[in-house]
């Protein structure tokens, strides 16, 4: 089929996707957004010619897809905000491109996004390699104390005894949902994975473009807590399975990555609950964060 007469097929979303030396996964994240998106935005963050070139000369004729090169890496957000400059639809997915989208996925987020006017974003099922739920594609917002309550672990002494912890919710519940039961329909969350990120331009307009502040992790958290502030609502998607190669992008580069992702976290904190809690808790969060 010609681009011109499966257009009525695709869905209304520009798909960004931000690539750093994903190697040869692009291929396959590219060809499953292709064949449902109307508009696909890569941007490479200054990766290694020598992985990315090769990967995306079989798409880069496509009349579908932009491609912009950026001279210089400025991390996932900076990355984000450079595509998101250059869509045209009204709903943008934030996408990974080490992420695969199955065939359907994009529908049903879409749908689900406009069920409500007040629905700002949404975000699919996110599978390992053997179908199981990857931690992080539906949460609660990591507030300081359910951080602790993480990495003090006692999340596992919850598991151990739930009476207790069924009692005491808010003293043993951390942020990660996913070992809960798996919804039968949509459901409002706090907050989902930037790894696939469905929003609705509308919404965007409103709250403002990813926080280039983070570097790498955090900033999908810090959106979803500006869109609940101006009042967007947050669903995930359990009928929307998207295939997540977690940790292709950054394999090779262990302490790099799990610095950024501890400087971002104390980012987030700063930014969002210096006011909230006593300073002696914040302080305390603070070394077990640097601990780790």
């Amino acid at each position: 089929m010609t681009a011109s007469a499966d257009a009525t097929d695709l869905q209304p979303v520009s798909v960004v996707i931000v690539n750093f030396n994903a190697g040869d996964v692009l291929a396959d994240c590219l060809a499953s957004v292709l064949a449902q998106a109307r508009e696909v935005v890569v941007v490479d963050n200054a990766s290694d010619p020598d992985g990315f070139e090769p990967v995306i000369a079989g798409f880069e004729q496509h009349p579908r897809l932009k491609v912009v090169r950026s001279p210089i890496n400025g991390g996932f957000a900076y990355g984000c905000n450079l595509g998101a400059r250059e869509c045209e639809e009204g709903a943008i997915l934030l996408l990974n491109p080490d992420c695969v989208v199955a065939p359907g996925s994009l529908e049903r987020m879409l749908r689900v996004l406009g069920e409500d006017s007040r629905t700002g974003m949404v975000g699919g099922f996110i599978t390992c390699l053997d179908g199981s739920e990857q931690g992080g594609g539906r949460r609660a917002v990591p507030t300081p104390w359910r951080s602790l309550v993480r990495v003090c672990g006692f999340s596992h002494f919850a598991a151990r005894y739930p009476r207790i912890a069924k009692r005491f919710p808010k003293l043993f519940n951390d942020f990660y949902l996913h070992l809960q039961p798996k919804p039968a329909e949509p459901i409002c969350v706090e907050a989902i994975s930037g790894a696939c990120m469905l929003m609705k331009r509308e919404a965007i307009d409103d709250v403002g473009l990813l926080d280039e502040g983070y570097f790498l992790h955090c900033e999908d958290l810090d959106i979803c807590m500006r869109f609940r502030k101006k009042r967007w609502d947050i669903r995930f998607v359990p009928d929307a399975p998207v295939l997540h190669h977690k940790g292709v992008c950054s394999k090779n580069r262990t302490l790099f990555v799990e610095w950024h992702k501890h400087k971002g976290m104390m980012r987030f904190y700063h930014k969002h609950f210096r006011h909230q809690y006593p300073p002696a808790l914040m302080g305390l969060v603070a070394f077990a964060v640097w601990g780790r």
